[in-house]
């Protein structure tokens, strides 16, 4: 049995920001693009690892949640407080740089951590944290 990440999910708040952080900003390419019920969601994904997707999502993406779900949601995203996502870099200092001087918001710069990482750590425009990791052995 071979099981494998297919897609993940990010929240965001508007698509238009997100797009130009995602796709601008990291170079992800635009794999889809789809409305419904009033809704967005945009996958991307690195050109390196064709097989993996990040879908942009709605902070909650159910037509049928309650307005203060909703409020909730959208709160929690404003806060920083929901998930994010590690992604990993051949030159951490590189890419540190390259977001940086993008104006992303700096959570923490290119560090050696203990358990055999350097990585450095931005909010996207949504508030999500984004950690990248090089490991010492590249």
């Amino acid at each position: 049995m071979d099981i494998k990440l297919s897609q993940c999910f990010i929240a965001v708040d508007d698509h238009d920001k997100a797009l130009a952080f995602y796709r601008d900003v990291l170079g992800f390419e635009v794999r889809n693009d789809v409305g419904f019920e009033g809704m967005r969601w945009v996958t991307v994904g690195s050109p390196s690892q064709p097989d993996v997707e990040i879908v942009l999502e709605p902070p909650i993406a159910n037509p049928n949640a309650s307005p203060s779900d909703k409020q909730a949601m959208a709160e929690l995203l404003a806060k920083g407080m929901l998930r994010g996502v590690i992604f990993s870099t051949d030159d951490c200092d590189a890419t540190f740089d390259h977001i940086q001087a993008s104006g992303a918001e700096v959570l923490q710069e290119p560090i050696d951590q203990p358990y055999g990482v350097r990585d450095c750590a931005f909010r996207d425009p949504a508030g999500n944290m984004l950690r990248f990791v090089q490991h010492r052995n590249t």
